[in-house]
């Protein structure tokens, strides 16, 4: 498909009639230019995706949705405890 469209004056462009259909008011579209080409592409919504990725992580790895659970939540405290405890030592000198 082919066609011309004009930036209006505050930055606007309109898709023509046939290109509106194919896609839903509020999509985003990312404008990427290639040596004096531009390319309009969707931008396809990344949790998704990696909601897929974390999920095949998990099956591959053999845990349960609660073991998943529980092992964020020991990282997450080691990484608090690795960052904060140790910024706060530095902060009073203890170092």
């Amino acid at each position: 498909m082919d066609a011309t469209v004009q930036v209006r004056q505050r930055g606007t462009l309109t898709l023509p009639p046939e290109w509106q259909d194919k896609f839903n008011i509020g999509d985003a579209f990312r404008l990427v230019e290639f040596d004096g080409v531009y390319v309009l592409t969707p931008v396809q919504p990344r949790v998704p995706e990696l909601a897929r990725e974390i999920e095949q992580a998990r099956i591959e790895a053999g845990l349960s949705i609660e073991e998943l659970l529980v092992s964020l939540r020991e990282q997450r405290e080691r990484y608090y405890h690795e960052k904060y405890d140790n910024a706060s030592t530095q902060a009073s000198g203890l170092s």
